[in-house]
Protein backbone atom coordinates (compact mmCIF):
# COMPACT_ATOMS: atom_id res chain seq x y z
CA UNK A 1 0.00 0.00 0.00
CA UNK A 2 1.29 2.91 -1.07
CA UNK A 3 0.39 6.75 0.64
CA UNK A 4 1.91 9.65 1.31
CA UNK A 5 1.18 13.05 3.60
CA UNK A 6 -0.36 15.62 2.10
CA UNK A 7 -0.89 18.48 5.20
CA UNK A 8 -3.05 16.65 7.56
CA UNK A 9 -4.53 13.93 5.40
CA UNK A 10 -2.44 10.32 4.43
CA UNK A 11 -3.27 10.30 0.15
CA UNK A 12 -3.70 6.80 -1.10
CA UNK A 13 -2.14 6.12 -4.54
CA UNK A 14 -0.88 3.69 -6.60
CA UNK A 15 2.39 4.26 -8.92
CA UNK A 16 3.38 1.20 -11.40
CA UNK A 17 5.01 1.12 -14.44
CA UNK A 18 8.65 1.82 -15.89
CA UNK A 19 10.01 4.32 -13.55
CA UNK A 20 11.10 7.26 -15.59
CA UNK A 21 9.80 10.89 -16.16
CA UNK A 22 6.91 10.72 -17.81
CA UNK A 23 3.81 9.54 -16.04
CA UNK A 24 -0.12 9.08 -16.57
CA UNK A 25 -1.75 10.92 -13.70
CA UNK A 26 -5.06 9.63 -13.18
CA UNK A 27 -7.29 11.99 -11.46
CA UNK A 28 -11.17 10.24 -10.43
CA UNK A 29 -14.18 10.89 -10.86
CA UNK A 30 -17.09 11.42 -7.35
CA UNK A 31 -17.75 8.86 -5.32
CA UNK A 32 -15.07 6.43 -7.20
CA UNK A 33 -11.94 5.30 -6.10
CA UNK A 34 -8.60 4.31 -8.31
CA UNK A 35 -10.32 1.13 -9.19
CA UNK A 36 -12.23 3.34 -11.69
CA UNK A 37 -9.25 3.17 -14.09
CA UNK A 38 -8.73 -0.79 -13.46
CA UNK A 39 -9.84 -2.09 -17.19
CA UNK A 40 -8.20 1.08 -18.99
CA UNK A 41 -5.20 0.37 -17.40
CA UNK A 42 -5.13 -3.01 -18.51
CA UNK A 43 -5.31 -2.50 -22.15
CA UNK A 44 -2.61 0.43 -21.69
CA UNK A 45 -0.50 -2.84 -20.85
CA UNK A 46 2.87 -1.99 -18.65
CA UNK A 47 4.51 0.43 -21.42
CA UNK A 48 3.76 3.91 -19.20
CA UNK A 49 4.52 4.74 -15.91
CA UNK A 50 0.64 5.22 -14.15
CA UNK A 51 -0.09 7.27 -11.11
CA UNK A 52 -3.49 6.98 -9.38
CA UNK A 53 -4.47 8.62 -6.43
CA UNK A 54 -7.57 8.98 -4.11
CA UNK A 55 -9.16 11.92 -3.03
CA UNK A 56 -10.05 12.85 0.08
CA UNK A 57 -12.61 11.16 1.65
CA UNK A 58 -12.48 8.77 -1.22
CA UNK A 59 -10.72 5.35 -1.03
CA UNK A 60 -8.47 4.88 1.55
CA UNK A 61 -7.50 8.53 1.73
CA UNK A 62 -8.18 10.39 4.65
CA UNK A 63 -10.98 13.43 5.34
CA UNK A 64 -9.71 14.89 9.04
CA UNK A 65 -9.58 18.25 8.25
CA UNK A 66 -12.66 18.19 6.55
CA UNK A 67 -11.22 21.24 4.23
CA UNK A 68 -11.94 20.27 0.48
CA UNK A 69 -12.18 22.46 -2.44
CA UNK A 70 -10.61 22.04 -5.78
CA UNK A 71 -7.60 23.75 -4.94
CA UNK A 72 -6.60 21.90 -2.24
CA UNK A 73 -7.00 18.39 -3.89
CA UNK A 74 -5.19 19.88 -6.33
CA UNK A 75 -2.60 20.82 -3.93
CA UNK A 76 -2.62 17.09 -2.86
CA UNK A 77 -1.71 15.89 -6.26
CA UNK A 78 0.76 18.50 -6.65
CA UNK A 79 2.21 17.37 -3.09
CA UNK A 80 1.75 13.71 -4.88
CA UNK A 81 3.98 14.64 -8.34
CA UNK A 82 6.68 15.88 -6.43
CA UNK A 83 7.15 13.02 -4.12
CA UNK A 84 7.48 11.03 -6.59
CA UNK A 85 9.82 13.08 -8.55
CA UNK A 86 7.73 13.95 -11.46
CA UNK A 87 8.54 16.22 -14.16
CA UNK A 88 6.64 15.30 -17.17
CA UNK A 89 3.16 14.26 -16.69
CA UNK A 90 0.10 13.45 -18.91
CA UNK A 91 -2.81 14.72 -16.28
CA UNK A 92 -6.53 12.71 -17.11
CA UNK A 93 -9.32 13.86 -15.27
CA UNK A 94 -12.93 12.44 -15.01
CA UNK A 95 -15.63 14.40 -14.22
CA UNK A 96 -14.64 16.15 -10.75
CA UNK A 97 -10.98 14.94 -12.12
CA UNK A 98 -11.39 17.60 -14.44
CA UNK A 99 -11.73 20.54 -12.59
CA UNK A 100 -8.52 18.96 -10.34
CA UNK A 101 -6.29 18.53 -13.86
CA UNK A 102 -7.09 22.25 -14.74
CA UNK A 103 -6.87 23.75 -10.88
CA UNK A 104 -3.13 21.84 -11.20
CA UNK A 105 -1.90 23.32 -14.34
CA UNK A 106 -3.02 27.31 -13.15
CA UNK A 107 -1.10 26.05 -9.79
CA UNK A 108 1.97 23.95 -11.59
CA UNK A 109 1.94 25.08 -14.87
CA UNK A 110 5.29 23.51 -16.16
CA UNK A 111 5.27 20.10 -15.26
CA UNK A 112 1.87 18.70 -17.04
CA UNK A 113 2.51 18.51 -20.91
CA UNK A 114 -0.66 16.63 -22.37
CA UNK A 115 -3.93 16.66 -21.39
CA UNK A 116 -6.70 14.13 -20.85
CA UNK A 117 -10.07 15.25 -20.01
CA UNK A 118 -13.16 12.67 -19.96
CA UNK A 119 -16.76 13.61 -19.19
CA UNK A 120 -16.17 16.76 -17.63
CA UNK A 121 -16.12 20.62 -17.78
CA UNK A 122 -14.91 23.77 -16.28
CA UNK A 123 -18.28 24.43 -14.57
CA UNK A 124 -20.16 21.33 -13.63
CA UNK A 125 -24.09 21.54 -12.87
CA UNK A 126 -25.61 24.21 -11.03
CA UNK A 127 -25.44 25.49 -7.19
CA UNK A 128 -29.13 24.89 -7.04
CA UNK A 129 -28.43 21.40 -8.31
CA UNK A 130 -25.93 20.31 -5.86
CA UNK A 131 -27.34 22.26 -2.79
CA UNK A 132 -30.77 19.54 -3.53
CA UNK A 133 -27.70 16.74 -3.47
CA UNK A 134 -26.02 17.45 -0.61
CA UNK A 135 -29.68 18.02 1.11
CA UNK A 136 -30.51 14.03 0.11
CA UNK A 137 -26.89 12.78 1.45
CA UNK A 138 -27.09 14.40 4.79
CA UNK A 139 -30.81 13.16 5.02
CA UNK A 140 -30.44 9.72 3.76
CA UNK A 141 -26.60 9.11 2.85
CA UNK A 142 -24.62 8.20 0.02
CA UNK A 143 -27.64 5.26 -0.36
CA UNK A 144 -30.37 7.49 -0.61
CA UNK A 145 -28.89 8.77 -4.56
CA UNK A 146 -27.54 5.34 -5.19
CA UNK A 147 -30.32 4.57 -7.96
CA UNK A 148 -29.87 7.75 -9.76
CA UNK A 149 -26.25 8.40 -9.71
CA UNK A 150 -26.01 5.02 -11.14
CA UNK A 151 -28.10 5.11 -13.97
CA UNK A 152 -26.62 8.55 -14.84
CA UNK A 153 -22.83 6.63 -14.48
CA UNK A 154 -23.69 3.97 -17.19
CA UNK A 155 -25.45 3.01 -20.51
CA UNK A 156 -29.35 1.73 -20.46
CA UNK A 157 -27.18 -2.04 -21.42
CA UNK A 158 -24.73 -1.67 -18.94
CA UNK A 159 -27.72 -1.38 -16.42
CA UNK A 160 -29.84 -3.76 -18.02
CA UNK A 161 -26.88 -6.81 -18.48
CA UNK A 162 -24.59 -6.08 -15.93
CA UNK A 163 -26.13 -6.54 -12.56
CA UNK A 164 -23.26 -8.10 -10.81
CA UNK A 165 -20.52 -5.87 -11.31
CA UNK A 166 -23.31 -3.04 -11.29
CA UNK A 167 -23.62 -4.12 -7.31
CA UNK A 168 -19.86 -3.73 -7.20
CA UNK A 169 -20.47 0.08 -8.22
CA UNK A 170 -22.66 0.79 -5.99
CA UNK A 171 -20.75 -0.81 -2.99
CA UNK A 172 -17.98 1.65 -4.21
CA UNK A 173 -20.26 4.81 -4.04
CA UNK A 174 -21.55 3.97 -1.09
CA UNK A 175 -18.89 3.25 0.72
CA UNK A 176 -17.16 6.83 0.17
CA UNK A 177 -17.33 9.23 3.59
CA UNK A 178 -19.94 10.70 3.56
CA UNK A 179 -18.02 14.04 4.46
CA UNK A 180 -15.99 13.42 1.45
CA UNK A 181 -18.47 13.01 -0.73
CA UNK A 182 -20.36 16.35 0.07
CA UNK A 183 -16.90 18.08 0.71
CA UNK A 184 -16.71 17.68 -3.46
CA UNK A 185 -19.94 18.41 -4.29
CA UNK A 186 -19.27 21.67 -2.05
CA UNK A 187 -16.21 22.00 -4.19
CA UNK A 188 -17.85 21.83 -7.75
CA UNK A 189 -20.85 23.84 -7.12
CA UNK A 190 -18.16 26.60 -6.06
CA UNK A 191 -16.14 26.17 -9.10
CA UNK A 192 -16.28 27.47 -12.31
CA UNK A 193 -12.49 27.12 -14.18
CA UNK A 194 -14.08 28.59 -17.66
CA UNK A 195 -11.64 30.78 -17.96
CA UNK A 196 -8.52 28.58 -17.05
CA UNK A 197 -9.64 26.46 -19.75
CA UNK A 198 -9.38 29.18 -22.07
CA UNK A 199 -5.30 29.47 -21.21
CA UNK A 200 -4.96 25.65 -21.81
CA UNK A 201 -1.95 25.24 -24.72
CA UNK A 202 -1.12 22.06 -25.08
CA UNK A 203 -2.21 18.94 -27.02
CA UNK A 204 -5.21 17.84 -25.11
CA UNK A 205 -8.04 15.19 -25.82
CA UNK A 206 -11.50 15.54 -24.27
CA UNK A 207 -13.53 12.23 -24.20
CA UNK A 208 -17.45 11.74 -23.65
CA UNK A 209 -19.69 8.85 -23.06
CA UNK A 210 -22.75 8.89 -25.56
CA UNK A 211 -25.01 8.18 -22.62
CA UNK A 212 -23.57 10.47 -20.03
CA UNK A 213 -26.59 11.55 -17.49
CA UNK A 214 -23.83 13.88 -15.52
CA UNK A 215 -22.07 15.51 -17.90
CA UNK A 216 -23.93 15.35 -21.13
CA UNK A 217 -22.31 15.53 -24.96
CA UNK A 218 -23.44 19.03 -25.40
CA UNK A 219 -21.65 20.11 -22.21
CA UNK A 220 -18.56 18.73 -22.67
CA UNK A 221 -17.89 19.63 -26.05
CA UNK A 222 -18.51 22.97 -25.25
CA UNK A 223 -15.45 22.81 -22.88
CA UNK A 224 -13.57 21.16 -25.26
CA UNK A 225 -14.10 24.04 -27.82
CA UNK A 226 -12.49 26.29 -24.92
CA UNK A 227 -8.82 24.55 -25.55
CA UNK A 228 -7.49 25.42 -28.96
CA UNK A 229 -6.86 22.05 -30.75
CA UNK A 230 -8.09 19.86 -28.41
CA UNK A 231 -9.54 16.85 -30.06
CA UNK A 232 -12.98 15.55 -29.25
CA UNK A 233 -14.50 12.04 -29.39
CA UNK A 234 -17.72 10.43 -28.17
CA UNK A 235 -17.64 7.17 -27.13
CA UNK A 236 -20.89 4.85 -27.98
CA UNK A 237 -22.41 2.53 -25.71
CA UNK A 238 -20.86 4.33 -22.38
CA UNK A 239 -22.05 6.86 -19.61
CA UNK A 240 -20.09 9.08 -17.24
CA UNK A 241 -17.24 6.58 -17.61
CA UNK A 242 -16.38 5.41 -20.51
CA UNK A 243 -13.03 3.85 -19.13
CA UNK A 244 -15.40 1.18 -17.39
CA UNK A 245 -17.77 0.60 -19.93
CA UNK A 246 -15.71 0.89 -23.21
CA UNK A 247 -12.47 0.24 -21.95
CA UNK A 248 -10.80 -1.26 -25.27
CA UNK A 249 -11.75 1.56 -27.34
CA UNK A 250 -10.84 4.19 -24.68
CA UNK A 251 -7.15 3.21 -24.77
CA UNK A 252 -7.18 2.92 -28.33
CA UNK A 253 -7.68 6.54 -28.65
CA UNK A 254 -5.45 7.52 -25.28
CA UNK A 255 -2.54 5.48 -26.97
CA UNK A 256 -3.27 6.74 -30.53
CA UNK A 257 -3.43 10.77 -28.40
CA UNK A 258 -0.30 9.63 -26.50
CA UNK A 259 1.62 8.24 -29.60
CA UNK A 260 0.49 11.08 -31.77
CA UNK A 261 2.27 13.53 -28.97
CA UNK A 262 5.65 12.71 -27.97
Amino acid sequence: MQSLKSGLENIHFDDRGPKDDFAIVFLNSLGTDFRVWDKLLYVLGERFRTVRIDKRGHGLSTNFKNDISIESLAKDVSNLVDYLNLKNICLVGLSIGGLIALEFIKQRPNICNKLILCDTAPKIGSKEMWTERIKRVKEGGIEAISDDILARWFSTYFLKYSADELQMWRSMLTRTTKSGYIGCCEAIARCDLTEQAKTINMPTLVLVGEEDGSTPINLVQNAASLIRGSIFKVIKKAGHLPCVEQPNEVGSIFLQFLENNK
